[in-house]
């Protein structure tokens, strides 16, 4: 069965909302999904999509996301043609998701959804159904290439 891990850091609860409805979406499917705080980067290649979640603070990524993507590419991880994607809340600026997902794309060169997912603060309604509609296209995407 297909794999998806979601992996995040939230603060607020916002970007953890996101991650839930996002996996609520995924998990439509028959897939696996996993839903972490952390996760040791070498079981990352047993995934066939990855998503992080990250919220923007001080205009960049947050330490505990920015030191898991540093073990990743430390540990020579192989996410090459994995499926990613990248979500988080923001206050003002919401960098940090964009900043994610080049790293996804440009230094593992995994095949990225684009734009990543932002909310604004805390995710209304509409805002978690974007969230479930991004783990539903996740899914989609792993089904059809495997």
């Amino acid at each position: 069965m297909p794999k998806i891990l979601i992996v995040y850091y939230s603060k607020t609860e916002n970007t953890e909302k996101m991650a839930k409805a996002i996996a609520e979406g995924a998990g439509t499917f028959q897939v696996e999904v996993e839903l972490k705080r952390s996760e040791t980067p070498w079981r990352l290649a047993s995934f066939d999509a990855i998503l992080i979640g990250v919220p923007t603070y001080h205009h960049n990524i947050t330490d505990n996301i920015k030191k898991f993507l540093e073990q990743i590419a430390f540990h020579n991880v192989n996410l090459k043609g994995k499926i990613g994607a990248a979500f988080g809340s923001y206050g003002w600026s919401g960098e940090a998701p964009r900043m994610v997902l080049e790293i996804m794309e440009h230094k593992f060169e995994m095949k990225v959804l684009k734009p990543p997912l932002l909310i604004k603060y805390t995710p209304d309604e509409k805002g978690l159904e974007e969230c479930r509609k991004l783990g539903k296209n996740v899914a989609e995407q792993i089904l059809q290439s495997s």
